[in-house]
């Protein structure tokens, strides 16, 4: 398996940061911040940024770090303090979708990345207007002594492999689902035809239990065994021996960071240096040990 299909679950030792980077990060940066505010997904996904990056880069720099977990739509918050003026979170984390529509509407501010000094990370992560700093996957999954499915296919047979159902409430992750349970070619995604999207989920709504908002509720209603199969985040469930999936058809994601438009200068400079700490390899492989996601940086496999 490549390093975007699965991180292994062993316990990584991170190896010393080399003298370039450590003089970088602890280096005076004239009129940053003291303190920056962020928006953060939670859960599993909050505890690995605050353990692989934000207690590292306090360490580094004294700089506080307050992390608020998002809730609702991380976009609808995004264009709520740029259109009111409050710019009250300097970073905010969203989807690869989201960047490219928040920088249509002048919603985020270019990034700096002589002042990110990014030691070299894979070139979709390094966009003008967001830094992409964690790859994962919504996969199909399913309790362990549920029958294994191996396609989305799969998982709208529900005669061939009978029990509930949970989708996200999320339509670019369940349309594009439903087109690949219809037989749509991953080549032939896009444009996304709606109409053939909807008549496929259709079929199977009746067996959908729960349309879930958060990523921590499918894994758990798997659990508790309330449904049997659910399309999920792969690190939700990486590891638990209750539960089972598959990468296969799996949708390929990337989170970012970005700077909201308006912030201000001394936010922006400290919020630069925290985002060089996402390209750090052996703070992603602290990450790692949290959620099975892996980092932006080519070197990390060697961390974990």
């Amino acid at each position: 398996m490549d390093r975007r299909q699965f991180i292994r679950n062993s316990a990584a030792l991170a190896l010393p940061v080399s003298m370039s980077e450590l003089a970088w990060s602890a280096e005076s940066v004239p009129g940053a911040a003291t303190e920056i505010r962020m928006l953060a997904a939670g859960g599993q996904s909050g505890d690995a940024l605050q353990a692989g990056y934000i207690n590292p880069f306090t360490s580094k720099t004294g700089i506080k770090v307050v992390r608020e977990d998002i809730t609702g739509t991380p976009f609808g918050k995004l264009r709520a303090m740029v259109e009111s003026g409050r710019i009250d979170s300097v970073l905010l984390e969203i989807g690869g979708s989201g960047v490219t529509q928040a920088q249509s509407l002048g919603l985020i501010e270019p990034l700096r990345w002589d002042l990110i000094n990014a030691p070299g990370i894979f070139p979709e992560s390094k966009q003008s207007h967001g830094i992409g700093y964690q790859y994962f996957s919504v996969t199909p999954a399913w309790r362990a002594d549920a029958k294994p499915i191996a396609t989305w296919a799969d998982f709208w047979d529900v005669k061939r492999f009978p029990g509930k159902r949970s989708l996200p409430d999320i339509p670019y992750y369940t349309l594009l689902i439903a087109l690949l349970a219809d037989g749509v070619k991953p080549e032939n995604l896009y444009p996304v035809d709606v109409e053939r999207a909807y008549a496929s989920l259709a079929r199977i709504k009746d067996d959908v239990a729960v349309w879930w908002g958060t990523g921590a509720q499918a894994p758990q209603l798997m659990a508790d065994n309330e449904i049997q199969y659910a399309a999920v985040y792969s690190g939700r469930v990486a590891g638990n021996p209750k539960l089972a999936f598959t990468y296969n058809q799996g949708l390929l994601n990337i989170s970012y960071f970005v700077v909201p438009k308006g912030a201000s200068e001394d936010q922006k400079l400290a919020a630069y240096r925290f985002l060089h700490e996402l390209t750090l390899p052996e703070n992603q492989a602290e990450a790692a040990k949290i959620v099975a996601y892996s980092g932006n940086s080519p070197e990390m496999d060697k961390r974990v």
